[in-house]
C-alpha cells in the first residue's frame, strides 16, 4: 500500500497502554503503513509538529488530557489528516462527542481488528481515492452542483466539504424541494466512500409490512412469496452510503430495528439465523420537525441521537434570492444539452425575488 507519492502511508498512534500501541503498530504495519507512537497528549503534539501523517488513532483518555482535545487540534491545524478515536466498550456518548469534534470514525475496546482494518482503509482513501471514478462522480454530483454565490450557499458548500471527510451520520434538514438528496449525493461523492454505492430510499414509500425485508433482506422460504434469497438495502449499500429520505415516516417498530443495525454495524435478514456485518454510512433527511416528533413520542430519542450527530440545514430558495440568475442559467444549460439546441440568453437586469405565497 503506497500513497500517490510512492511512499508508504503513515499513521500516528496515541495510547498510554503499551499493549494497545503494540497491537495497532503490528496490525497497521501488516497493512503496509509506517507507524509512529505517542503515549501522551504532549507527545502527540510534538510528533505532529515535526511530521505529517495520513491517519491518527488516539485513545479517548490520555494521562495529560483528552483524545477529544487532540481531535479538535488536528481538525483545526491538520484538516487533511483523518483522526479516529478508541473508546471504552459501550461509551457511545464519548464517541459521539469525538465525531462532533471532527473525528473521522471510532473503534471500541476490545479492538475488533476487522473493524480497525476497514476504518484504516476508509481513512486512507480520503487522500488516494480512485481518481477517475471520483472525478466522474464529482462532475455529475459534486460540490459544483450546489449552485449559488449567496452567503447561505457558500456556507453550505464549506460545511459539506468538511463533513464529507468524516464517517459520522449526518441529518439533513430542509423544506420539500430544497435539494436534500443532492446534498446527500454530494457528501457521498466527496467522501472516501465515493467509489462505493450510494443507495437512496424514500422511507415513506415502503409498506410497513415489507420494511424489514426491504432494509435487511430475506432468506428463501422465510415468508409467503419469498421464493429466492434477497439482499436488502443495507447490503446493497455495503462499502458506501445509505440515504434515508423522509426518515420521519418510519413506524416505531422499524425504528428499533434500524437503531440496532446502526449500533451493531450488522443486520439479520428475515429468516436468517446469523448476523451479516455491513459497512455503511448513514445519511438521513426529512422536511418534518424531528425533534417535535421525539417530544410527541412518535420518533425514538435514541435513534434521533444516533442519526443526528451532525445536522446540516439546506436553505430554501426564498433565502437565496441572489442565486436566481445562476440557477436559471444552469437549468437552461442542462435543458439545452438534453434537447441539443443553443441555450437562450437570459434578459438583462436582476430577476425579482419570487413572491411569497399567502
Amino acid at each position: 500500500m503506497t500513497d500517490p507519492r510512492g511512499t508508504p502511508p503513515s499513521a500516528l498512534i496515541v495510547d498510554d497502554e503499551h499493549d494497545i500501541r503494540e497491537l495497532l503498530v503490528l496490525t497497521l504495519g501488516r497493512m503496509g503503513l509506517r507507524t509512529e507512537t505517542a503515549a501522551t497528549l504532549a507527545g502527540a503534539r510534538a510528533q505532529l509538529a515535526q511530521s505529517r501523517y495520513d491517519l491518527c488513532l488516539t485513545d479517548m483518555r490520555l494521562p495529560d488530557g483528552s483524545g477529544i482535545e487532540l481531535v479538535a487540534e488536528i481538525t483545526a491545524r491538520h484538516p487533511n489528516t483523518p483522526t479516529a478515536v478508541i473508546t471504552a466498550f459501550g461509551n457511545v456518548e464519548a464517541a459521539v462527542d469525538a465525531l462532533k469534534a471532527g473525528a473521522f470514525d471510532f473503534v471500541s475496546k476490545p479492538v475488533d481488528l476487522n473493524v480497525l482494518r476497514g476504518l484504516v482503509k476508509h481513512a486512507l482513501e480520503l487522500g488516494q481515492q480512485r481518481r477517475e471514478q471520483t472525478a466522474k462522480m464529482r462532475a455529475e454530483t459534486g460540490i459544483s452542483r450546489l449552485s449559488g454565490d449567496s452567503a447561505a450557499m457558500q456556507a453550505l458548500r464549506a460545511t459539506v466539504a468538511k463533513v464529507a471527510r468524516s464517517q459520522a451520520p449526518i441529518y439533513i434538514v430542509g423544506e420539500s424541494g430544497v435539494g436534500k438528496e443532492l446534498v446527500a449525493r454530494t457528501i457521498h461523492a466527496e467522501s472516501s466512500r465515493a467509489a462505493g454505492p450510494f443507495i437512496p430510499v424514500n422511507c415513506g414509500a415502503i409498506p410497513a409490512e415489507l420494511m424489514e425485508s426491504e432494509f435487511f433482506g430475506h432468506k428463501k422460504g422465510s415468508f409467503t412469496g419469498a421464493h429466492v434469497d434477497k439482499a436488502g438495502l443495507f447490503q446493497a449499500a455495503d462499502g458506501g452510503t445509505l440515504f434515508l429520505d423522509e426518515i420521519a415516516e418510519l413506524p416505531l417498530p422499524m425504528q428499533v430495528k434500524l437503531l440496532r443495525a446502526i449500533q451493531e454495524k450488522s443486520i439479520r435478514p428475515v429468516g436468517a439465523s446469523a448476523e451479516v456485518p455491513v459497512d455503511v454510512r448513514i445519511l438521513s433527511a426529512t422536511h418534518k420537525d424531528l425533534s417535535a416528533l421525539v417530544a410527541d413520542g412518535r420518533f425514538r430519542h435514541d435513534l434521533y441521537y444516533r442519526i443526528n450527530v451532525i445536522e446540516l440545514r439546506v436553505p430554501p430558495l426564498r433565502e437565496r434570492g441572489d442565486d436566481l440568475p445562476q440557477l436559471a442559467a444552469g437549468i437552461l444549460a442542462r435543458l439545452s444539452q438534453v434537447q441539443r439546441r443553443p441555450a437562450p440568453a437570459l434578459g438583462g437586469g436582476r430577476p425579482r425575488r419570487p413572491a411569497r405565497l399567502p
